[in-house]
């Protein structure tokens, strides 16, 4: 029984408030020399406390932990614990050492050892030793311990062995939810999605209900598949067991909706979730993005300002993206003043973002500025600096780009070619685009894609070969798509060539019979040629297939705002109004000439 020095200083560790004021108890214990068998007392309360503290200091409990006389399987499963919980694979390794040491010491772990040693094996990807301990698990007879099963379930599948987890999973006499999700996840994580549904319906027909961690597993998946259908069946369920809907329940079900197509109900979800974080709110702008809703995913970030929710990197992106497809330079200029406002690194994807909104939205100097302020530049960052440039008919310049690359040790990719050949279009550069096109596959090992060979026809077209572009069509390993018999039949208009231009124009309409695009083009070329009588005879042709010419649309930006005006359109709020200073300006332009 402790003394009473033993008892006061038992008392005042149990009182202990932080690892500082432990220390010193630890330091006076030292400088008193209390008897071995009192040491051993405290220091066994001494590990305890370091175990449950969420400060531990991992250096100070393993000092402690090599000078205990006579370890018991207690102090081992604490210290075990401890060091399986850190995130940092060599600290949480170290677990592995002592479940060693006591196996050294002939101690026999039981079931609270096993899950702590295994949780580790899992946190720092231990394969072998995770089949190691495994194989002890077998040994000590204590595979039918659920929680044991449960985290050799979970080495398995975080290793990926996917396989192995299973048989441990069919092997278990006893399961549980947690045995379920873990294997969900499994599934679900290594990019088998059906088989992790799946697994979800026979969970459920064993008459087990899921809870909103393992629903999130499975919404995930759902929403990987693209199934709109069976992710309505999941939330049908959510609804009927009454799933507790917390803000990752939601933010789930909310990608899910987003990336099967159906943003009408995912705005329904937001609007209804009782909570909502920053996620919530870049999954909605993201997907309406995705979704190319592109001014609803603004109106969402307005919304999501007023509302004063700070927005991450992962919005600025996809407001940058937003912008950069509807040309709004206002909202990007913000986003980028915003970004410096805030002392946030324009490097990586903000960076890459910001120069494709710059160049999309006509401010090609703009871009360039940020491009040669980047500290860390990728080959995205690279690409889109190609494309940009490319697209504002700086070819050369483009190219000096480009040549830059290997000088930094950055590898191009397949869309930094379409980017290249792009700009050796836009500059006239047959000869150095076609030997970029064979680089492309013989020195980086590149297959071209449909896009480089509409590139290729779309340089040797504008350049007059259209024999040639015709040769690159009819040598295409993968069979053309309306881009690449766009790309010649734009030639044939340019150079006003009938022949290769009918055959261009028959495989389109083919492609894209709906479309007016091939159609307006052969009616030019016949224009041009003054055969009038065919123009009308294609006229007439989309008449008697109903196929009407889209009508011309056209943008512009006031105060952050996007309006959009299609011909004869009367669908904007101020129509009214601006057709009586569209009558006024034209009245004003009539009086004027006369």
């Amino acid at each position: 029984m402790p003394n009473t020095q033993e008892s006061s200083i038992l008392h005042t560790l149990n009182s202990c408030k932080s690892m500082q004021e432990l220390k010193q108890i630890h330091t006076h214990i030292i400088k008193t020399s209390p008897p071995l068998q009192t040491q051993h007392l405290l220091h066994t309360k001494i590990i305890s406390i370091s175990a449950t503290s969420p400060s531990t200091d991992l250096t100070y409990l393993h000092s402690i932990s090599t000078r205990l006389p006579n370890p018991i399987i207690t102090h081992y499963n604490a210290i075990i614990r401890c060091f399986s919980n850190s995130k940092h694979r060599n600290v949480s390794l170290t677990a592995l050492v002592f479940y060693r040491a006591l196996l050294e010491k002939g101690l026999l772990p039981d079931s609270y050892t096993y899950p702590f040693v295994l949780k580790a094996c899992a946190q720092s990807r231990a394969l072998g030793e995770g089949q190691e301990v495994h194989a002890h698990v077998i040994k000590n007879g204590l595979v039918s311990d659920l929680y044991v099963v449960n985290t050799l379930l979970r080495v398995y599948a975080v290793c990926g062995y996917i396989e192995d987890a299973r048989k441990v999973f069919d092997q278990s006499p006893l399961l549980d939810l947690v045995s379920w999700t873990t294997l969900i996840q499994a599934y679900v994580s290594m990019g088998y999605w059906k088989e992790g549904v799946e697994a979800f319906f026979r969970m459920c027909e064993g008459k087990m209900i899921a809870d909103e961690r393992t629903m999130v597993v499975v919404l995930s998946a759902c929403a990987k598949l693209g199934d709109l259908s069976l992710g309505r069946k999941i939330h049908e369920y959510m609804c009927d067991h009454e799933v507790n809907f917390d803000v990752f329940v939601g933010n789930a079900l909310l990608d899910m909706y987003l990336k099967c197509g159906d943003a009408d109900f995912a705005r329904k979800v937001f609007n209804g979730m009782p909570l909502k974080n920053v996620v919530s709110w870049n999954s909605m702008i993201t997907g309406l993005t995705q979704q190319g809703e592109f001014k609803e995913a603004l109106n969402v970030f307005r919304r999501m300002q007023r509302e004063g929710v700070k927005p991450d990197d992962y919005t600025l992106v996809g407001v940058l993206n937003s912008c950069a497809y509807l040309g709004v330079l206002e909202v990007g200029t913000w986003v980028h003043e915003y970004v410096n406002r805030n002392c946030i690194k324009a490097d990586g994807f903000i960076g890459n973002a910001l120069i494709d909104m710059y160049a999309k939205s006509g401010s090609i100097d703009e871009a360039f500025k940020v491009f040669n302020d980047m500290k860390g530049k990728d080959v995205y960052t690279y690409t889109a600096m190609v494309v940009g440039l490319a697209m504002h008919g700086k070819g050369k310049r483009a190219l000096e780009v480009f040549y830059e690359m290997p000088r930094v040790g950055i590898e191009p990719n397949d869309v930094t070619y379409v980017g290249v050949l792009m700009a050796c279009c836009h500059a006239g550069l047959v000869e150095e685009g076609c030997r970029h096109f064979v680089d492309m596959l013989t020195v980086r090992n590149l297959k071209p894609q449909t896009e480089h060979y509409g590139c290729m026809v779309d340089l040797l077209g504008r350049a007059g070969f259209i024999s040639e572009a015709e040769v690159v069509i009819r040598n295409m390993p993968i069979e053309p798509d309306p881009f690449v018999w766009g790309s010649l039949l734009g030639a044939c208009r340019i150079h006003e060539k009938v022949e290769p231009g009918k055959i261009a124009m028959g495989r389109l309409v083919k492609l894209e019979s709906e479309r007016d695009g091939a159609y307006v083009l052969m009616s030019n070329i016949y224009s041009a040629l003054n055969r009038w009588r065919d123009a009308l005879k294609l006229r007439k042709e989309m008449k008697g297939r109903k196929i009407k010419k889209t009508p011309g649309c056209s943008l512009i930006e006031l105060n952050g705002v996007v309006h959009e005006f299609r011909k004869g359109d009367k669908a904007h709020p101020k129509a009214e109004e601006i057709y009586m200073l569209l009558d006024e300006m034209k009245l004003h332009l009539t009086s004027s000439n006369t």
